[in-house]
């Protein structure tokens, strides 16, 4: 198959690195000077797509991917699908899947899960949102890149998944991280503490397999001095999506809109930036009741 990946940074380049090297033909663009193994790159967006079967995205934000597929859509075949696999707003996902369908074009939004590591080790986890016949054109390409791709629905709809899967992962960080604090001022051993919660009714994924203290539960960025991981500043922007989708849906999310402004003040106005999401704990260590 012949494919155009448009965004080569540090998620975008192994998941192109790793269709060529199954055998594919990779045409690759990005706006910074980049080189990939087994992919040949093209001048512009729009030479990266022009002939493409399947035209892959993976790009910062919402206004950007409107731009590029601006540029990139007139110059598609058509039957030819668009696959984004940027986290972006839902409003704009919807919009480049309409004006994609529009151009005779297949679509699909697809955000991952599984960070720089998934990516290198092919083990990414796609939400997918679009049409039947769009998802089944790229479902081979997911089975490359990763270990399992859900259809979730329409076009949209794997945006929502991950902006609501992300939501429910800050909060739960957030309260792990407050948990470990309070126990500490308490005198609880942290070991101690995670034996318990980890086998009662308050395990999460954020104590059980990603657990912030470090030396406790499995090795994770704590153990790590706190490197990403999951940098806290891509935290901040998925739970600003989520406010934003609750904004249009006129959803009252008092928890999500609760976290975003903990990671907002972390990440602008304290040491967050950089740091792994879940280096709240040291955050919350330092800090007493009144502050």
């Amino acid at each position: 198959m012949k494919i155009g990946f448009i965004g080569l940074g540090n998620m975008g380049a192994p998941m192109a690195a790793n269709l060529a090297g199954a055998g594919h033909e990779v045409v690759g663009f990005d706006m910074a000077d980049v080189s990939v193994e087994g992919v040949s790159m093209a001048a512009s967006a729009a030479e990266c797509a022009s002939g493409a079967e399947v035209v892959i995205t993976m790009l910062p934000n919402g206004d950007i991917l409107r731009s590029v597929a601006a540029d990139i859509i007139p110059a598609m075949t058509r039957g030819a699908a668009l696959v984004d696999c940027s986290t972006v707003d839902v409003d704009s996902a919807r919009a480049v899947a309409a004006d994609a369908e529009a151009a005779g074009l297949l679509a699909v939004d697809a955000p991952v899960s599984g960070g720089v590591g998934g990516a290198s080790a092919g083990t990414l986890t796609f939400m997918a949102g679009g049409s039947a016949p769009a998802f089944a054109k790229a479902a081979p390409l997911f089975d490359i890149m990763g270990q399992k791709a859900v259809h979730c629905g329409e076009a949209g709809a794997g945006q929502a998944a991950k902006i609501c899967n992300n939501m429910i992962l800050g909060v739960t960080m957030i309260a792990t991280c407050e948990a470990f604090a309070l126990a500490d001022k308490l005198g609880l051993d942290r070991q101690k503490m995670f034996d318990v919660v980890s086998t009662s009714s308050g395990y999460s994924w954020s104590m059980n397999a990603y657990c912030p203290a470090p030396g406790v539960g499995p090795q994770s960025p704590a153990d790590n001095g706190y490197k990403p991981g999951f940098a806290a500043d891509l935290m901040l922007k998925d739970l600003r999506l989520s406010q934003q989708a609750a904004e249009s849906a006129d959803a009252d999310t008092p928890m999500g809109q609760l976290a975003q402004t903990l990671y907002a003040q972390f990440v602008e106005n304290e040491d967050g930036k950089g740091r792994d999401f879940s280096a709240m704990l040291p955050r919350f260590e330092k800090r007493g009741r009144a502050e």
